[in-house]
């Protein structure tokens, strides 16, 4: 068994794939339809929507298929997502890749492979859609272009869910992204006993530079926080836009005395784009921060209002100093 080479943009490819934040959601009719119709299509037993991540294959939709993932060093979709064209091994005992994998001398006895690259809205290859039959096959070349017109229904399924997460402005997640984001990871640090922290950050001034200097300069100071922010944070951390000049990040696997440097990273990265813009209108921010404690927070909205008060107390206490001073 030859395991699957890693593609050259991998770092880009991973990144690409969880700024998706599709991988662990709950199945999803507009999917589950696809990968019905191939099965039918093309008679198969099995038809997923295989996204490939770092050490595993998680299917978004699956036909036929009780697992819901499987090692990515085993995956036939970890080889197809390495090129543009559509991977078909029409008998895997004969190929060298596939004859002694554990996929096809176990469970689901894989025998034929058919898998078509999915590409997220920036191009780069996720996943596949894949068929899987227990008996060798041909594949012509009107299969090949019936799969990959199914894939192009994936695609534009996952474009629109990029679309519906994403602020447009910013690019960060928007408030509904982070909402189907973050629930998840805490989770994950609640089952592994990991530490999670988020942090609130509201612009301080922003009214008065819509007002002074217009929508325009505005919507610059926001594009221009949220690209401090995105410096200063990991690419693992969970950064969005939730409305107006609000900005949040949940940190996974950090405590608050673990993000001084995050908070000192944004701190000179904010002071070096304030000599750059207009005299007067320095951009500030105010912070919050609430590390995630399952005794005080039942949910991420009970650990969002902790940050949130600890962010309006952060206000009232630098208000009153420019008052006394």
């Amino acid at each position: 068994m030859l395991k699957p080479p890693l593609p050259h943009n991998e770092t880009l490819r991973l990144k690409s794939l969880h700024a998706l934040r599709v991988l662990d959601t709950a199945p999803e009719e507009r999917f589950d339809r696809v990968t019905r119709l191939a099965r039918n299509v093309f008679k198969v037993p099995i038809a997923l929507v295989s996204l490939v991540d770092q050490d595993r294959q998680w299917f978004k939709s699956r036909t036929g298929l009780a697992a819901s993932e499987t090692p990515r060093d085993i995956s036939f979709c970890g080889h197809a997502i390495c090129g543009e064209e559509i991977l078909v091994v029409r008998d895997a005992r004969l190929d060298e890749r596939f004859h002694d994998n554990p996929l096809v001398a176990g469970e689901p006895g894989i025998r034929f492979y058919a898998g078509c690259p999915l590409h997220a809205p920036d191009g780069l290859r996720v996943g596949t859609l894949c068929l899987i039959d227990r008996q060798p096959r041909e594949f012509g070349d009107s299969d090949r272009d019936m799969l990959q017109s199914l894939s192009e229904l994936v695609e534009a399924e996952l474009a629109s869910i990029a679309l519906a997460t994403t602020d447009e402005l910013t690019g960060l997640c928007n408030r509904r992204g982070f909402f189907l984001a973050a629930p998840r990871a805490l989770a994950f640090c609640q089952r592994n006993g990991h530490p999670a922290t988020l942090v609130v950050m509201d612009l301080d001034g922003f009214k008065r530079i819509n007002d002074e200097l217009g929508h325009e300069a505005g919507d610059r100071a926001l594009v221009d926080f949220a690209g401090c922010v995105l410096k200063a944070c990991r690419e693992s951390d969970i950064v969005a836009r939730l409305g107006g000049d609000e900005f949040c990040g949940l940190f996974t696997g950090s405590t608050a005395e673990q993000l001084r440097p995050a908070f000192r990273r944004l701190r000179e990265r904010v002071e070096r784009l304030n000599e750059q813009r207009e005299p007067g209108y320095p951009l500030g921010y105010s912070t919050g921060v609430a590390v995630f404690d399952v005794n005080r927070h039942c949910d991420l909205d009970g650990l969002l209002r902790a940050a949130d008060a600890a962010m309006y107390e952060h206000k009232r206490r630098r208000a009153e100093g420019r008052r006394s001073a």
